[in-house]
């Protein structure tokens, strides 16, 4: 049964790289290659059954697809993430593509293909590795995740041109699905928290989206994106986005294990990727200098920069519409890159502290939106983090406490609160640029309500070591993390649930208690 053989290489292997800290599809790759070389080795069969394919498909549908659900023009719709990615794109390819055909002499169209290839910067690991640390929503995080959307869409176009489909009439009916959105937004509402959400996932971008875009002659591919699209101003769109992440991620195991089990790397399948990967920190210093001509600080640069700096996934996607025989040489490229970026990206906050200096001296001398502010005026109690738990503090305050005001890392969530009233701004607790020229003269009291401890705790030193006197106070969801966070300089630190609970009981106190019920049973 190879489903038995698959899922346990696959398994075995995935858990030994994500215990040295590396993304379990390196380990899913590591066993596509370990089966071929045990087939090799010992004569035995094994081989990318129908099955195998038809399962990865299904993954790549389900990828775009919840590439669609996070596809907001807000999120895309600025400088520095079109213009950024465009031009990275542009100039890796020219770069790129005389160097591939000159070094692997091959012809013009197959270099051109794989300097698209190495173009791109992989969406799961640098999604991973933001969330891990929390900065996903904050405004680094926000322009590495709109360049790699904007890179998706690019591949999106270069795997449509690649498989040579030719649409029939029918395509045209494609310009009419906005007017289904409506109905897509009941069915969604309708469907639920449950299976039903994922069974409604799984219809859209693999039935209504891959099959029917297929029928009319169009990629099935640009079919699931485009479902996804659809659904990605519905406030569920997220929740639908993670209801279909363990589906998706256990199909694009097929994808990788196809990979492997294609065949063992020869030595210029070797001699490919080692040259690919000593050429990999020009991917990132080229992002790093053209965030900076988009006029943000070296922080934001370095940072995104760094999230970028890997080979994609999606570039492997594309070969293998357009070039399969490199999919092996492409595959090993981007396992090396991930051997490299994932270590370097948990020590990015630290890098850039010890070269912080060298860094900043190529920022332009104009501001952008990022740079955070360096004086808090007549600021009496400050909130930092306006999530669900900062704003209930800011609203409960307001009444009593005119001189309020709240610091949030994402700078579309501080808009928002402007624009709701609120005296909100952005700033990054994280960032040592706004600690170094923050000026509060009057903060009396500090509330930490960020979502990461990490956040708080960097917080509250640099609070202490700027010579603040005033209170400072928290709340986390474990014991362990409170103990740390007073270490650090806080006075109290609450545990969120145990404050839930005593906030729903002192209702019961305030209340008068009821006549008893009459309570009817079985006698004795």
């Amino acid at each position: 049964m190879p489903e038995a053989i698959w899922i346990t290489f696959a398994f075995g292997l995935g858990l030994l790289v994500k215990l040295v800290g590396l993304p379990p599809l390196v380990g899913y790759l590591a066993a596509g290659f370990v089966l071929s070389g045990i087939a090799e080795a010992t004569g035995v069969v094994i081989e990318a059954t129908d099955v195998l394919q038809h399962i990865a498909h299904l993954g790549v549908l389900l990828l775009l697809f919840t590439v669609g659900l996070k596809l907001k023009l807000r999120s895309i719709v600025s400088p520095e993430v079109i213009g950024g990615s465009l031009l990275h794109f542009g100039i890796t390819c020219a770069v790129f593509t005389p160097g591939v055909y000159l070094l692997m002499d091959l012809d013009w169209s197959t270099a051109l293909m794989l300097a698209i290839a190495l173009s791109f910067s992989s969406t799961v690991l640098a999604a991973k590795v933001l969330e891990s640390k929390r900065e996903l929503r904050a405004f680094h995080g926000r322009v590495a995740i709109g360049i790699l959307i904007m890179q998706d869409l690019i591949a999106l176009v270069v795997m449509s041109l690649a498989a040579g489909k030719t649409p029939s009439e029918w395509a045209l009916i494609v310009f009419g699905l906005p007017l289904l959105r409506p109905l897509l937004f009941r069915l969604l509402d309708a469907s639920g928290h449950d299976e039903l959400l994922v069974l409604l996932g799984l219809l859209l971008a693999l039935v209504v989206g891959g099959l029917g875009f297929e029928a009319v002659g169009l990629s099935s591919e640009l079919g699931a994106l485009v479902f996804g699209a659809m659904l990605a101003n519905h406030p569920r769109s997220q929740e639908l986005s993670k209801s279909l992440w363990s589906v998706k991620e256990v199909f694009l195991v097929g994808f990788f294990l196809q990979i492997g089990i294609g065949g063992l790397p020869d030595g210029d399948a070797l001699i490919f990727a080692i040259i690919a990967g000593l050429v990999l920190p020009l991917k990132g210093i080229l992002f790093f200098f053209l965030l900076l001509a988009f006029r943000l600080r070296a922080r934001s640069g370095f940072l995104s920069a760094l999230a970028l700096t890997n080979y994609s996934e999606f570039g492997l996607i594309v070969a293998s519409v357009a070039l399969p025989e490199w999919l092996v040489p492409l595959a090993i490229s981007v396992s090396l890159s991930f051997l490299v970026s994932a270590p370097i990206n948990r020590f990015a906050h630290g890098l850039y502290e010890r070269y912080s200096q060298d860094l900043s001296r190529f920022e332009g001398s104009k501001h952008h939106p990022d740079e955070q502010p360096i004086s808090l005026g007549d600021t009496r109690v400050l909130i930092m983090g306006m999530g669900r738990t900062g704003t209930a503090a800011y609203d409960w305050l307001c009444e009593d406490q005119p001189k309020l005001m709240g610091l949030d890392s994402d700078p579309a969530k501080a808009s928002q609160h402007q624009k709701e009233g609120r005296n909100v701004v952005f700033a990054d607790a994280e960032d040592a640029s706004f600690w170094n020229g923050l000026h509060m003269p009057a903060v009396q009291s500090v509330i930490l309500a960020m979502g990461d401890i990490e956040g708080k705790l960097i917080a509250a030193r640099m609070l202490r070591k700027l010579g603040f006197k005033g209170f400072i106070v928290a709340h986390t969801m474990y014991e362990d993390e409170a103990k740390q966070i007073r270490e650090a300089g806080a006075d109290e630190a609450y545990l969120t649930m145990s404050e839930t609970g005593v906030a729903l009981a002192s209702h019961l106190i305030d209340k008068k208690p009821a006549k008893p019920s009459l309570v009817v049973g079985k006698s004795d």
